[in-house]
């Protein structure tokens, strides 16, 4: 009698979450524990790992999800290193080459060229340059100044434009061989209106409003970062201007629509729907408000995962 024997079963894919080995208590991680669960239960190979962890074996990965190593502005230069090495190795998402773009904020002046509005924004490598932008501004004007390569407000500034705390933090910045973005404030931004429309694969899965940020004459509200999200209604316009925007990034860059997207914008009165920010590196999730999104994410890592895994498989 024959016997049939059982096709040998192709191992789970193996997914890392790139996370780093702390968080200040303001701004903790809270996505990473429920996403690797739920890719768990789908049947992957997951856990989070340290970018920044000496024995940590990219090869041993099909597949690096980017999600919270936000200790990289420290560590700029050792980061993107480590970023040219992962991607020689094992596949990485986002797309190196679309975080490397995204890393420096004067990508703006690239999608504000294709259409998509801005909020108005010169940038500067010399100090002397930011006097003439700030004295271009009417009396009593508010202005804000941060550096082109940041992350969590740092070094962002809300200020009179004729106070010389303004001018210190842009030399500041240039001092530290860095751009000076120099902004007029948007005034829904100051009273916390600003949204963050995240789209997995492409498709709108929420909305986060995070509250004001910038406390008036430098610095931040309560004097940390602490955004304070809570889930918001959007509208046809809102998440249509989101799809453009993705769709700018693409033209700019050449790359495909990226596993995930946040995109920052505020409904002005000035200047109608603006982009504050696309963040298409390692934009918190805010799963913890969200978490019926938790699943939309893992599915969306678990078809990419597995393309991935059988990719290599036939190659």
């Amino acid at each position: 009698m024959l016997v049939s024997t059982p096709a040998p079963t192709s191992p789970a894919p193996r997914v890392g979450v790139v996370v780093t080995d702390s968080y200040p208590l303001e701004d903790l991680d809270h996505d990473t524990a429920p996403l690797v669960a739920a890719l768990r239960a789908r049947g992957l190979e997951a856990g989070p790992v340290v970018w920044h962890d000496q024995s940590l074996d990219v090869a041993s990965y099909d597949l690096l999800v980017l999600r919270s190593p936000w200790d990289y502005p420290d560590r700029l230069d050792e980061f993107t290193a480590w970023l040219a090495h992962a991607e020689r190795t094992t596949t990485v998402l986002n797309d190196p080459a679309l975080v490397r773009w995204n890393l420096d904020k004067r990508y703006l002046a690239q999608l504000e060229a294709l259409g998509v509005a801005v909020v108005p924004t010169t940038y500067r490598t010399r100090a002397d340059e930011v006097v003439c932008d700030l004295a271009a501004f009417p009396a009593g004007a508010l202005v804000v100044l941060k550096p082109a390569v940041s992350a969590g407000a740092r070094d962002t500034g809300l200020f009179a434009a004729d106070d010389p705390a303004a001018l210190e933090l842009a030399e500041r910045i240039v001092a530290a061989d860095g751009v000076v973005m120099v902004q007029p404030e948007v005034p829904e931004l100051s009273s916390g209106a600003e949204k963050a429309l995240y789209l997995v694969d492409g498709e709108l899965t929420h909305a986060i409003g995070k509250g004001a940020l910038l406390a008036p004459g430098g610095g931040l509200i309560g004097g940390v970062y602490q955004e304070h999200p809570q889930p918001v209604p959007t509208t046809a316009d809102e998440e249509a201007f989101a799809r453009r925007t993705l769709a700018a990034v693409s033209e700019v860059t050449g790359l495909d629509v990226p596993l995930y997207a946040r995109v920052d914008l505020v409904d002005s009165a000035e200047h109608g729907i603006v982009l504050i920010e696309a963040e298409l590196f390692e934009p918190a999730l805010n799963l913890h408000v969200a978490p019926h999104v938790t699943d939309v994410v893992a599915a969306a890592i678990d078809r990419r995962a597995r393309a991935v895994a059988r990719h290599d498989r036939a190659g």
